[in-house]
């Protein structure tokens, strides 16, 4: 069973940092991409970063020069520094659908992240 076991989270002053990890337990490949993505209720989801194959890294325009997407083997990493209050959100670890593996994708059960300004 496909597990993707996040952490990492919880309060932070605004201006500080927080680094989230995601194990992807269960997967038998290394996956071609693996994603951080954040959600506010009431708010459609939002893509915060995605690493993949070859060096491609993708951030919103929102978390550029601040968060960092790392990874190691199937551990996602999310560097977050200089957090804002607008940062404040759930944020979900993500393994993309891989149609040629017949892997259907997987998310995490989120991490709540919470900036006090």
């Amino acid at each position: 069973q496909v597990q993707l076991v996040e952490s990492g989270g919880g309060l932070v002053q605004a201006g500080g940092s927080l680094r989230l990890s995601c194990a992807a337990r269960g997967i038998s490949f290394s996956p071609d991409a693996m994603d951080w993505y954040r959600q506010v209720p009431g708010k459609q989801r939002e893509l915060v970063a995605s690493i993949g194959r070859l060096d491609y890294v993708y951030y919103a325009d929102s978390v550029k020069g601040r968060f960092t997407i790392s990874r190691d083997k199937n551990t996602v990493y999310l560097q977050m520094n200089s957090l804002q209050s607008e940062d404040t959100a759930v944020y979900y670890c993500n393994v993309p659908r891989d149609d040629i593996r017949r892997f259907p994708g997987a998310r995490g059960q989120g991490t709540q992240v919470t900036v006090s300004s």
